[in-house]
């Protein structure tokens, strides 16, 4: 069956108004789609503080008729994620989460090291992904989706704080061929590259778009509107992805 999945990434709610009316805007615009999405992804930097109140607002802002599936990111706080987003015990362990949408398993992964902007899957998390992988069948069609890309993007800003030793992913991948795609956020544009012989997909940002070094010098482009990504997953498994922005 065709599964369809919204993806948007990098809120970074801090309270401003700006900051949150470009979340409203765009969960609004897929609360209004004449044919629901199957399930929203949100890779990462939910918050801009790791603030209670900014996932107060989060849980509020992504309320929605359909499942809004969330990972942290490197502005995410852990503890204030699980206490105010998730409605759980305040805890500092990485936060990983399986979801079956319409026949097809969604594991949101914890790349995140507090403190840092570099990216890792540590032990805890990659056994995660193994035992979970592991426990599907084999017809079963996977995505994987966490927060820093894996593979450099070509600009300095999103290549500082990429996911450290993704060997060790990639390995794990070899080992679980129903994994059809990795979706990640971080570096605020939309991309598309490989990884482990898979589609890698970065989703663009709802706060700021990056400009490409050959754009020019200002990295942060504030003037363009929110993106979002759809994924389309055929029968086939094959993923297509389409993106958009909102006006």
């Amino acid at each position: 069956m065709t599964v369809l999945l919204a993806q948007i990434s990098d809120l970074h709610l801090d309270g401003s108004e700006r900051a949150t009316r470009r979340a409203e805007r765009v969960m609004d615009y897929l609360r209004a789609l004449p044919h629901p999405v199957d399930a929203v992804l949100v890779t990462g930097d939910i918050a801009d503080h790791g603030e209670e109140a900014e996932y107060e607002e989060a849980a509020r802002i992504l309320a929605a008729p359909f499942p809004v599936l969330t990972c942290p990111g490197n502005h995410d706080a852990r503890p204030a994620y699980r206490k105010a987003l998730l409605k759980e015990a305040p805890d500092q362990g990485p936060v990983n989460r399986l979801h079956h949408i319409a026949g097809t398993a969604v594991l949101m992964c914890d790349s995140t090291i507090p403190g840092r902007d570099e990216g890792r899957l540590d032990a805890q998390t990659l056994d995660w992904i193994d035992t979970q992988l592991t426990g599907l069948q084999r017809e079963t069609p996977a995505l994987i989706a966490f927060h820093q890309p894996p593979v450099e993007l070509h600009h300095p800003l999103p290549d500082s704080g990429m996911l450290e030793q993704p060997g060790q992913l990639a390995a794990l991948l070899d080992a679980h061929p129903q994994v059809v795609a990795v979706l990640t956020g971080h570096a605020h544009t939309a991309a598309a590259s490989t990884f482990a012989a898979r589609p890698l997909i970065v989703g663009p940002a709802v706060t700021w778009t990056l400009r490409m070094p050959w754009e020019g010098d200002r990295p942060a482009d504030r003037d363009q509107p929110p993106g979002l990504a759809f994924h389309v997953l055929g029968d086939d498994r094959r993923l297509t992805t389409h993106f958009r922005v909102v006006l």
